[in-house]
């Protein structure tokens, strides 16, 4: 086993050496830039309640695979639910995003067929796609005219599926989601939008940017989580009755898992709901995220601060990043140093995420922290 030692010693050599870090509980000592729950969602009451009474009802666990006796009628329901949210015929819950999209893909296409990634898609989603078996060719991040370079190339050998996240999750920016559907329909091929960091922030009924840009009933497959904007845990996949049947039947991530607690079942379907109902929420996320670009570039952060709530800092090099998220944390904010090969080599960076859990005082506060750490470190850091 020494050879565990010595590849921890080369990540260690890297700068890529990762640890683990507790965190308190929601309100703590440090504020939390890390999260995803940008809704607040996790501990909104409703979220909170119908999970409780799922556990009460249902017990800590469902004791097997949904194909065998672990099928419940309240997964019947969030994915009715979540049927409607994306304005698609059906959905099928998965155990993650990670279970999603290594299942998924591979019950797809296969030998003989090509998958297209940009170049920037989620680890998870590059996985899928070695899983798969199929070729997979990697097009410059959100540009269509190097993906259609390879559609034009690879017409009538196999299937083509296209695989895309909306929102990216280190970046912060969007997919060119028209574009990109214009050429699926040109190329006769699949479509797949990965709308993890998406799903529950846009749109008219917070069913994400597939359904901001009008866009439903044109992509394929569209899949995401409820871990994030939605507070809970696991993934869904929406599309046709056809693709969801077809999946139950194909996708091995699905038919070999034990179904998701009913807790999170439960938790899951109320968010799903409050959602649609509650635009306000949207609305308030959208206004704390403005506040924050404008404190950062007020504090003489330069650059872009991009059209999402993800706000990356660039710095670069590793150490730099592990540095400055080191000595944010002595300020009292928490954030994470996201490295290579998360991210592409020498682009290391802090990854800031504003959620409805940050006041406005807090933001400004925040702000200044971070420029004065940056300039404490002599980092020229930047959008």
């Amino acid at each position: 086993m020494d050879f565990l030692k010595d590849r921890l010693d080369e990540q260690i050599a890297a700068g890529r050496y990762r640890q683990l870090h507790p965190v308190a509980e929601r309100g703590g000592d440090r504020l939390d830039f890390s999260s995803n729950d940008y809704l607040a969602l996790s501990v909104h009451p409703e979220v909170v309640a119908a999970g409780l009474e799922a556990l009460t009802r249902y017990g800590a666990g469902v004791g097997a695979a949904r194909l065998m006796s672990g099928d419940l009628q309240l997964f019947h329901d969030l994915e009715e639910e979540v049927a409607s949210l994306k304005e698609c015929q059906a959905a099928l819950v998965f155990g993650s995003g990670y279970l999603a999209n290594i299942g998924i893909i591979p019950a797809l296409v296969g030998r003989g067929d090509t998958v297209l990634t940009d170049r920037l898609d989620h680890a998870s989603i590059y996985d899928g796609c070695r899983l798969s078996g199929a070729r997979m060719l990697r097009f410059r991040h959100n540009d269509p005219t190097h993906l259609e370079e390879f559609l034009s190339k690879c017409q009538g050998s196999g299937r083509m599926l296209v695989v895309v996240e909306s929102l990216y999750s280190m970046d912060g920016d969007i997919a060119p989601l028209t574009e990109l559907v214009e050429l699926k329909e040109r190329y006769s091929c699949l479509l797949m939008v990965d709308e993890a960091h998406a799903t529950g922030l846009y749109g008219r009924r917070g069913g994400g940017l597939v359904q901001e840009h009008g866009l439903a009933e044109r992509v394929d497959v569209v899949i995401g989580t409820f871990g994030k904007g939605l507070g809970s845990y696991g993934a869904y996949v929406a599309g046709s009755q056809i693709l969801r049947d077809y999946l139950i039947n194909r996708a091995r991530s699905f038919i070999y898992s034990t179904g998701l607690p009913p807790a999170v079942i439960g938790a899951s379907l109320a968010a799903v709901r409050l959602v649609q109902r509650e635009p306000e929420l949207r609305r308030r996320l959208a206004e704390n995220v403005e506040y924050f670009k404008e404190c950062l570039t007020g504090e003489g952060m330069s650059g872009s601060p991009g059209p999402s709530q993800i706000i990356p800092i660039r710095v670069g090099d590793s150490e730099r990043a592990l540095s400055l998220a080191d000595e944010c944390r002595r300020e009292g904010l928490f954030v994470t140093a996201v490295r290579p090969p998360t991210v592409p080599e020498g682009s290391a960076r802090i990854r800031l995420s504003v959620t409805l859990h940050h006041k406005r005082t807090a933001l400004a506060r925040a702000a200044g922290q971070l420029v004065s750490a940056c300039r404490k470190l002599g980092i020229r850091a930047s959008f």
